[in-house]
């Protein structure tokens, strides 16, 4: 496996930093629970490893909703369907200004709604496996592209988070 231990890091300090940019909703200063860590700690260490249609491991590659299965089966042990779409009905909803770290955002990238899906990791960037040919990487949600794409975001509920 392939891991980009300089962006992890960079990634993760500032999940204990208790400063928020101006610029950031309030929802974002709350403090991330061990166990919505864990799923962020499994999500980056994704990072870098090879896109996959129907990939959902680390050894075999991902694609968007199978990095997020793999990610919820790891951490919280929460079965998601392998479908960005299915995902998308779990739930509940949220908006960008209350979005918190773990929370899943959904666009339309395939001329059909909810066709792809990242996870938010906070400070305005998400992480998604985005294409063939292309590695898990971290995207700013406020990016042009994926704003014109947003069809929402959703929080995945469990009363271990």
């Amino acid at each position: 496996m392939r891991y980009n231990y300089m962006v992890l890091l960079a990634l993760v300090i500032p999940l204990g930093c208790s400063t928020v940019p101006p610029d950031l909703p309030k929802a974002e200063t709350a403090p991330v629970g061990k166990r919505r860590a864990e799923a962020l700690l499994q999500t980056l260490l994704a990072l870098g490893l090879d896109y996959r249609y129907g990939g959902n491991s680390p050894e075999t590659g991902f694609d968007c909703s199978g990095l997020v299965a793999h990610v919820f089966r790891e951490a919280y042990g929460i079965r998601l369907p392998q479908n960005a779409r299915a995902q998308s009905e779990y739930g509940v909803r949220v908006s960008l200004a209350e979005l918190r770290a773990g929370d899943l955002v959904f666009y339309n990238t395939l001329n059909r709604p909810f066709s792809h899906v990242g996870i938010y990791l906070g400070d305005g960037r998400f992480v998604h496996a985005p294409k063939t040919g292309a590695q898990v990487r971290v995207e700013p949600i406020r990016g042009s592209y994926w704003m014109q794409r947003f069809d929402g975001a959703r929080r995945i509920q469990s009363t271990s988070l």
